[in-house]
């Protein structure tokens, strides 16, 4: 039997916006977000992670400030299982069903490091205010997209930088952390470390935690 995430096991990283360099923008609880094209999480739903990869991020959002001057965006974190489900029956996901086929570009629900707080995605917005080119926007699902793509060198060495500071950050707390091969803005903790977890279900989660109407 796999292990159970308790509640109190998952950091609000909204919480540590004010003190830290992170911006919270969490895409799924935006009506207009770029993919689905409707809201998946409810108005006023928060980011919350695994604490393992909490320190991680925290970590990852200082050297940011240190070498650019601004702050780690932070765009999604734990995906409970329902907002999994929701997903697979937008209108968007409906008119491409090979989204699903393998190499799949969507997880089937309960499935992935997500729905387990173990994965998050970022990006960097610099001093100025402007996010780094990394040759696509977050959420785009073509091959641009794909770390192995050949960019221009200034998006090749954004996409370095944010690389490196994260993983940096997670050799520094001696946390194990993959970036995922087809989209630039994902860092994980290995499968072999969130397949020993259960999938978290919005049912599960305390009204102050929950994503999900």
């Amino acid at each position: 039997m796999n292990q159970a995430i308790l509640p109190e096991d998952l950091i609000c990283m909204n919480d540590y916006a004010w003190e830290h360099p992170i911006a919270v923008e969490l895409a799924y609880a935006r009506a207009d977000n770029a993919l689905f094209g409707e809201p998946i999480y409810r108005s006023g739903a928060k980011l919350w992670l695994h604490k393992d990869l909490a320190k991680v991020v925290i970590e990852a959002s200082r050297r940011v400030f240190k070498e650019t001057g601004g702050v780690l965006v932070l765009y999604d974190g734990l995906r409970v299982v329902e907002a999994q489900e929701k997903m697979l029956q937008t209108q968007i996901v409906k008119d491409n069903p090979s989204w699903l086929e393998e190499p799949r570009l969507l997880s089937p629900p309960g499935k992935g490091a997500h729905p387990r707080g173990m994965a998050v995605d970022v990006s960097i917005r610099d001093a100025r205010g402007a996010l780094l080119d990394m040759g696509t926007e977050f959420d785009d699902l073509s091959e641009r997209a794909h770390r192995d793509f050949m960019h221009c060198e200034t998006v090749r060495q954004n996409r370095q930088l944010l690389d490196d500071l994260m993983i940096g950050a997670a050799r520094f707390k001696n946390i194990p952390l993959e970036p995922l091969l087809t989209e630039w803005w994902d860092f994980r903790l290995p499968a072999s470390i969130y397949n020993q977890y259960q999938p978290i279900r919005n049912s599960d989660l305390p009204p102050h935690q929950k994503l999900m109407d």
